[in-house]
């Protein structure tokens, strides 16, 4: 049996001109894995975003995502390759 290692951290990320905490969990499935990101706002409003591989690349699922975020998206993939290494 092989054993999953839990894979959670966060992030600090510069987003809308200040540092937002980013929280990151991975869970592996039947499908692979999936990592699924948490962000606050500046109103206490959660977000929430699942990450799946495309390409080696994780990519954002969600649409719509407030212009914050979206600003925020290019800086996931290098803190899970570098969570990851």
């Amino acid at each position: 049996m092989a054993v999953l290692k839990n894979v959670q951290f966060s992030r600090l990320i510069k987003a809308e001109g200040r540092l937002r905490e980013f929280n990151f969990r991975k869970s592996n499935g039947i499908a692979g894995p999936v990592y699924h990101v948490d962000v606050g706002d500046d109103r206490g409003n959660r977000y929430y975003l699942t990450l799946l591989p495309v390409e080696e690349i994780w990519t954002v699922q969600e649409k719509n995502l407030p212009p914050w975020i979206q600003e925020a998206v290019p800086q996931f993939n290098p803190a899970i390759q570098e969570q990851e290494a």
